[in-house]
């Protein structure tokens, strides 16, 4: 087995987006979309008046 030296590993470039990171993304994307989904009824329902009473 052949090792590398410190060097050449401070060399070594790359990375790309793995699939694991685009799922957090998207994720992250939903929950934005959702919270404005939530944000947006409830909105609505203080205009309409249609607000359950406490």
């Amino acid at each position: 087995m052949k090792y590398l030296s410190n060097e050449q590993l401070q060399l070594i470039t790359g990375g790309s987006i793995s699939a694991s990171m685009l799922g957090y993304i998207v994720r992250g994307i939903n929950s934005l979309l959702d919270l404005g989904r939530s944000i947006g009824s409830a909105i609505r329902r203080v205009q309409n008046g249609a607000l359950c009473p406490l």
